[in-house]
């Protein structure tokens, strides 16, 4: 009877290592409810460490299953994190946790299968056919945990590019990193190079400059114009971004061709690529509709496709953005306060230099230049703070506020951030306009703006509106000093859901 077990094979204590349960489980998984389907997945995933006898083949397909069976519910949480229109922190935190914690499940449990391929036995010999759909799924995954940890602004995982070059290393190793596998869903036809590709680019295009909704869409693009960027195993003399694959960093940018060569080195410019965007950033800006083969995942129209297409112009060239003006270290703090309306009442300077009852931030500045400063947030706000936000700032010790943008913004831990604040302006009044074809003031609410003193060079007045005020063919009429002042309507700038940034001509009229 000893060698009787053989006949049958090894029992393994798993559900699903049973291809008549897997197959249950999965259809008993809730068609209705995202959230539900997805912890019920994660939980499964969750589950497969504790099975040390799991055979890595039937290991693969369960956990390849799972992964399939999680794309609708993957999807219309996404939409719902990107697309729902002021998410309040619990929510957004919720659909954040559970999104990125499927991704970084997903990815050790492949993880797993890779070990288990080095293995003898006729499992793993039955899994190498597999390697290249393997090794993608395992970059792919790389690649989601990347891009949900950019939409909370960092941090991203400390040893993950050490992963990802492993990985790359092993496909390129095993002859399989060029082989185009058809993993269907949102993958489609692609390679382990062409998914560590991605992880590169999107790494190269600075996406802390970018809003959530709008990495996603960048996403997209880099993906379509993947195949027209240059990566060398050599540094060219136009290489724009160096890697090593057995370093855990990021791709750096080339300053100079490393000291030492290694096989392990990758190096990585735009190419053709750049003109590519240029191209499409150009023929959208003429008023043409975006070209049918270009999948963003969704609709959108042409002015939320411009700033993305434009960052990704910039960041992707050949030659890389500078900066600016110089960067001065200080360290002083400064109080902050949020939103439009806090503004108002801060530059109306009918409260005093510091009004009472507002609540104020206390964040700590780093270094100043002309164009702004950068600042440590050290314990975030609940909501508010994300690329875009409009700030007035006063430093410590002064009675002037200042006008500002966030521009960037990376977590550096999970309580503190680093953030990058444009400085929009010096010189603010607060007025209270009307639009000047209302008959009566009285009849009509004034409406709360900010008017930029700051000379620009155009000539003209920024102002800072609330959000949908912003007409062309509404002209905007104030008092100030006791004379009335007209606004005429030139262009609109900026548009966010909590304010609009416009020029306009101002003129005195009484």
């Amino acid at each position: 009877m000893k060698g009787l077990g053989g006949l049958f094979g090894q029992k393994i204590d798993h559900p699903l290592a049973n291809p008549r349960e897997l197959k249950q489980t999965l259809d008993a998984l809730p068609k209705d409810n995202a959230f539900k389907a997805l912890d019920e997945i994660a939980g499964w995933l969750e589950s497969l460490p504790s099975v040390s006898e799991f055979p890595v083949d039937r290991l693969y397909d369960a956990v390849r299953q799972l992964e399939e069976a999680a794309y609708p519910s993957l999807r219309r949480l996404a939409r719902e994190y990107l697309h729902t229109p002021r998410l309040n922190k619990p929510d957004e935190k919720r659909l954040w946790a559970i999104n990125q914690g499927f991704w970084t499940l997903l990815a050790a449990a492949y993880e797993r299968c890779v070990i288990g391929m080095s293995e003898p036995g006729k499992p793993a010999e039955a899994l190498k056919p597999l390697q290249p759909a393997l090794y993608a799924r395992l970059l792919a995954a790389y690649g989601a945990i990347q891009k949900w940890e950019q939409f909370h602004y960092g941090p991203t995982p400390a040893d993950l590019w050490g992963r990802i070059g492993k990985v790359v290393q092993q496909a390129e190793t095993a002859g399989v990193a060029t082989k185009s596998v058809s993993l269907g869903g949102a993958l489609g036809v692609t390679s382990p190079t062409q998914e560590f590709q991605k992880l590169v680019v999107f790494q190269a295009a600075s996406m802390d400059g970018l809003l959530p909704f709008e990495i996603d869409i960048a996403e997209h693009l880099i993906a379509h114009f993947l195949p027209n960027f240059v990566f060398t195993a050599d540094a060219l003399h136009d290489s724009v971004y160096w890697l090593d694959l057995q370093l855990a960093q990021p791709p750096l940018r080339l300053a100079r061709k490393p000291v030492q060569v290694s096989p392990s080195q990758r190096f990585f410019k735009p190419g053709p690529a750049h003109a590519e965007i240029r191209a499409l950033l150009d023929s959208l800006s003429r008023g043409d509709d975006l070209p049918a083969e270009i999948n963003l995942g969704a609709q959108f129209q042409t002015k939320v496709l411009l700033p993305v297409l434009q960052h990704l112009a910039l960041y992707l060239a050949p030659i890389p953005p500078q900066r600016k003006h110089d960067r001065h270290r200080v360290k002083h703090r400064m109080s902050v306060l949020n939103g439009l309306v806090n503004a108002f009442v801060a530059f109306s300077g009918e409260f005093g230099g510091r009004p009472a009852g507002l609540h104020m931030e206390s964040w700590v500045v780093e270094n100043v230049s002309r164009g702004g400063f950068g600042a440590v947030v050290p314990n975030l706000p609940a909501d508010w703070l994300k690329v875009g936000a409009l700030l007035a700032v006063q430093p410590d010790g002064g009675e002037n506020w200042l006008l500002g943008i966030v521009r960037r913004y990376h977590r550096t831990t999970g309580n503190e951030a680093r953030v990058g604040i444009e400085a929009l302006a010096r010189q603010v009044v607060s007025v209270e306009a009307h639009v000047r074809s209302a008959s009566s003031y009285a009849a009509v609410a004034g409406i709360p703006a900010l008017l930029v003193l700051d000379p620009q060079p155009s000539g003209e007045t920024l102002v800072v509106l609330p959000p949908a005020t912003f007409d062309l063919r509404e002209n905007l009429e104030f008092t100030r000093d006791g004379r009335r002042h007209a606004l005429a309507p030139v262009a609109l700038l900026e548009r966010t859901a909590d304010y609009e940034l416009a020029r306009y001509r101002l003129s005195v009229i009484g």
